[in-house]
Parts: structure tokens; sequence; C-alpha cells
């Protein structure tokens, strides 16, 4: 029976684990090992780690984790999650299970890529979901914006910022009156013509035969949740305008008590350090709820 077992080995999880670490509880992560931002060869935005390789942050950050000695590491990945009348039990793929007073559920999401040939082959090389984490290296060069909604306005009109911007309709909506003025105003160019295929660096290759050569692209992803776990339990979740994610307290405790959640899976939009930020709360969250609600 450990205190409190952390599902997903990444940025949240590894933060919450650490609070928990330094409180002295005994804690077990089980991790798949996959990271959403694998595809990514550095990581921006994060103080400290400005440039690294995503890997390689979180490779230190489980070195420094593994050197408390309540820490225990699975390397596999939970397919069920049970409430008992003890706390919970996580299954895994090979049959194991562990036991825990609290859970903490740091699973992470997918991204559903635009279904455009040779996008997915360039996704967080070329193609990217988050100016903030890679406009800055493009340099002030060409950038594309890929519409997959009118959401998508809210890219086209913060790009500007980070390059000369085209924003690539695709079909997916039509710009009012007012959303053109906006555009106009950000000095983004519009292009109308359907979307063949993605190819080299960043080229866009249009249906009516012309290639727009660019030096990265932005695209919002529909997110869907990368473990059934937290419905399983019977985690409550909201509607985010990318996709659903779970609801939690400040404290980052779910609907279920017991269960905390924190990173991309229990946010609407995050980053690496928004991610390292949400874990480091409910690592104290949960740490909390076994001395005040346990007393």
């Amino acid at each position: 029976m450990y205190d409190v077992i952390v599902v997903g080995g990444n940025y949240a999880g590894i933060a919450a684990a650490l609070q928990l670490a330094r409180a002295r509880q005994t804690i077990l992560v089980i991790d798949a090992g996959t990271r959403r931002n694998r595809f990514a060869a550095t990581s921006h935005g994060f103080l400290g780690q400005d440039g690294r390789a995503p890997g390689a942050i979180v490779s230190d950050a489980r070195a420094q984790l593994m050197a408390y000695p309540t820490v225990e590491w699975v390397e596999v990945q939970a397919e069920r999650a049970e409430k008992t009348e003890t706390g919970f039990v996580i299954t895994t793929q090979n049959g194991h299970t562990y036991e825990s007073r609290r859970l903490i559920l740091a699973t992470g999401v997918i991204d559903n890529l635009p279904d455009i040939p040779g996008l997915a082959e360039r996704w967080g090389r070329t193609i990217f979901h988050c100016p903030y984490c890679h406009g800055y290296e493009l340099d002030k060069g060409r950038i594309g914006v890929l519409a997959v909604s009118p959401l998508s306005m809210h890219h086209a009109l913060m790009l500007p910022d980070w390059g000369s911007t085209t924003f690539f309709l695709n079909g997916a909506f039509i710009p009012d009156s007012g959303q053109l003025a906006q555009l106009h105003k950000r000095g983004v160019a519009i292009e109308h013509e359907m979307i063949e295929h993605i190819s080299g660096s960043a080229d866009v290759k249009l249906r009516d035969g012309r290639v727009i050569a660019l030096d990265g692209i932005f695209t919002l992803t529909r997110t869907s949740m990368a473990s059934p776990l937290a419905e399983q339990l019977g985690c409550t979740f909201e509607d985010g305008p990318l996709g659903p994610f779970i609801q939690t307290d400040m404290f980052k405790e779910t609907t279920v008590p017991g269960v905390f959640a924190c990173g991309d899976a229990a946010r609407a939009m995050g980053s690496v350090a928004v991610a390292v930020g949400d874990g480091t709360m409910a690592g104290a969250g949960t740490h909390q709820s076994l001395i005040f609600r346990d007393a």
C-alpha cells in the first residue's frame, strides 16, 4: 500500500511526485514512456531549461526524483483504475496490481491532427501548435496558419508577432467582415485555395498547383484523453476549446475524492512550464489531503 500512486511520469507527474517525496510519502510512479512533445527537438519557455531537448529535461527530473528513498518507478502502461474502501487499485498491462491511499493522474492527452498529407510527418519539427514554444525560432520568417475551425482566428491574429503570416482557410470556415478587418489590421495574408499536401520543410502545395514555401506552420489539434483511467473512476470532464479535460478544484482534486489530476489532461491548454506548476500544486494538494482528511 503506497501513500500515492502517480500515473504519468512526465513533467506534471514528476513535479507532483517530487513534492510528495520531499514530504517523505511513499510513492509509485507508473509511466509508459510516451511524452506528448516527443516529436520536438527542443523545448522553450521553461525557466532554466530554455532550448534543451525535452527528453533531457525529463531524464534529469527523473534522476533527481529517484534520489529520494521513498520513490519507486515502473515502466508499464496503466490500464485500469478502481476505487476501494481503503483507496485505489491500479492494474497494469502486464497484469500487476498496485494499491494506494491517493491517486494522481498525470496521463496527458493525444493530439488528433488535421488530415492533410504530409502534416503528421512534420509534427513537432516544422508544424506546431504553440507559438510561445516554437515561434521565436522561426526568426521572423514565413509562417503559415492552417485553419481547422473559427478558433484558428486566435492563431492567425497572434502569429504576425513572430513572422509574416499566411492564413490557409482550407474550407474550415469563412471569416466574417469583422474578422477580415482584424486579419487585415494584423497584416495577415488570406489563402482560400484548398491544400493538396505539405512537402519539403513546410511547403504547402495547393490544389491549383501553386506552392507556398514556409518556414513553419501552426495549427490546432483536437485532443483526447491518452488514458481511460479518469473515465473508469467516474471523474467529471469539462469541454475545452480543443477537447475534454478532467475537472479539478484549485488543489487539483477531481470530482472523485482522493483522485487528483494535473498537466495537459486536466487543463484546457498547456505547456511544459504550466504542466510543472500544475503538478506541483497537485502534489501539495494530495499531501495535505492525506494529513487533514485522514486525521
